[in-house]
């Protein structure tokens, strides 16, 4: 799994809604690197968004826990969440193991 399928993959758990994951990724791509809004913001944005959901999941499993709450919009969200952490982690993998291959190289 590379860096665009997790992104990719993330937006299409984030659904259709606002800017997608791969749009400002192409954006910053396109727009080049003195441009407003490039990796670390797009890393912001992607971790901001995954503790909104992980926010939204909690939310709704205390909303169960007190009898208020439907069980399908909590395996929803609990589901979202999962996704979201799940494709942050893929990330994180992918620039540890660049950052482990060009420490590798030669000088």
């Amino acid at each position: 799994m590379n860096p665009i399928m997790a992104a990719r993959a993330y937006a299409a758990v984030q659904g259709g809604g606002g800017v997608s994951v791969t749009t400002s990724a192409n954006a910053a791509a396109s727009a080049g690197p003195n441009a407003a809004g490039g990796f670390a913001d797009l890393l912001q944005n992607v971790m901001t968004q995954t503790t909104q959901a992980t926010r939204v999941a909690e939310a709704q499993m205390a909303q169960s826990v007190q009898g208020q709450g439907n069980l399908i919009d909590v395996v929803t969200a609990i589901s979202s969440a999962e996704a979201s952490l799940e494709t942050v982690m893929a990330v994180r993998d992918q620039v540890i193991s660049a950052y482990q291959e060009i420490m590798r190289m030669p000088i």
